[in-house]
């Protein structure tokens, strides 16, 4: 392993050691160059610069990232989640007149405009559909009732309930999937839906849920890893003050994943969705594209991001090798960090946030596996 040691020592002391496959040094070089000055060919790190006040209302919420990350477009039930989601702004400091008008904001669209959004339903999932919304209607006059009593604890319960229930709506409404991976990619396993991962480490068990809707390649790479084993007694590599926890090289001189069929190295490539897009970007960062201040389906802003490792000059280097992100607010603030559009996020840590932030390099992973969503995984066609 390589010692950092232009600029960053005296600045971070955390950053350390590089593992094989870099995930930092990207990084390293980008803010280096941002606060040392830079040669006219160094990546044109000002204009994300400017984005620091450009994206400060960022949502940092794993569920609520994975459910706008959904490939719907119905606008009333949008608009219910963003009046639920809302309510978590004020609940802190008590603040109810504007809970209470949130809690109409859902109540109205759910009275008044249900029919718009079982109108995105298909036909064979409209009876579970028709039963959601009832529900919903139910639970929302609940939390009027909570939030009429100033009920802290009961709001934030029937909070919860609502948004499950209508991430379970919100699934219902997707059909099909939204695109087709070029075929260049084609030779790759594909995630074409979602799946959750159980990771049991030596200090706990993570869940993940792995999103193949926005980045089915890099997903599919990892269910598909994961269904095989290729995890199981991997250490961590890389932990501790740092802001990630990295793991996936295996045991040897290889880097990655060699594919017991072709015996070569499985190289996965760059893939990150920009919301509003029709598909994701595949081979190159969004730096390199000139794409600047991005609205990413699966950005850096949540706590327990997982994405793809790679070597730091090439985007399509990755394979086996991924990274949790451990949020840090100083160098990575929401909304901006030097993450997005460099790495690939795949999916999210949504139990066993405490387990991650205790993971450590003599720390390993026991299994993981897929608990739901396998057959969402689809293997490439025999050539």
């Amino acid at each position: 392993m390589k010692l950092i040691k232009e600029f960053w020592s005296p600045i971070l002391k955390g950053l350390g050691r590089l593992w094989k496959t870099s995930i930092v040094t990207l990084l390293m070089v980008a803010l280096s160059l941002s606060l040392c000055g830079r040669p006219a060919n160094a990546f044109p790190v000002q204009p994300m610069l400017i984005s620091v006040l450009a994206q400060g209302n960022a949502i940092t919420d794993p569920y609520a990232i994975l459910r706008y990350a959904l490939p719907i477009d119905n606008e009333p039930i949008r608009k219910i989640q963003s009046a639920i989601e809302d309510i978590s702004n004020y609940l802190r400091g008590k603040r109810w007149p504007p809970i209470v008008k949130d809690v109409k904001t859902a109540s109205f669209l759910l009275t008044l405009r249900s029919d718009k959004i079982l109108e995105d339903v298909p036909e064979t999932n409209k009876p579970q559909a028709q039963t959601i919304l009832e529900k919903l209607k139910t639970e929302v006059v609940q939390l009027q009732e909570a939030a009429d009593k100033k009920d802290k604890e009961q709001v934030q319960q029937i909070r919860e309930s609502l948004l499950s229930k209508i991430t379970d709506l919100e699934e219902l409404m997707v059909v099909g999937f939204p695109f087709e991976v070029p075929a260049e990619y084609a030779n790759l396993p594909q995630l074409k839906g979602r799946a959750i991962v159980e990771v049991e480490t030596t200090k706990g068990t993570l869940t993940l849920v792995v999103d193949g809707y926005s980045a089915p390649v890099n997903a599919g790479n990892f269910v598909d890893l994961v269904k095989r084993g290729f995890y199981d007694n991997l250490p961590f590599s890389r932990s501790g003050d740092d802001f990630v926890v990295q793991t996936g090289d295996p045991i040897g001189p290889e880097e990655g994943f060699i594919d017991p069929e072709t015996k070569e190295y499985r190289a996965i490539p760059l893939e990150i969705l920009v919301k509003g897009e029709d598909a994701p970007i595949y081979g190159a960062t969004l730096e390199d594209m000139g794409i600047y201040l991005p609205d990413l389906a699966l950005p850096f802003n949540a706590y327990g991001a997982v994405a793809l490792a790679r070597p730091s000059l090439d985007p399509n280097g990755g394979s086996s090798q991924f990274f949790f992100f451990k949020f840090d607010n100083e160098l990575t603030p929401p909304g901006f960090n030097l993450m997005d559009g460099r790495y690939a996020v795949f999916g999210y840590v949504i139990d066993g946030k405490e387990v991650l932030g205790e993971i450590n390099e003599k720390d390993k992973i026991i299994s993981a596996k897929v608990i739901d969503g396998l057959d969402n995984l689809v293997e490439p066609s025999a050539s």
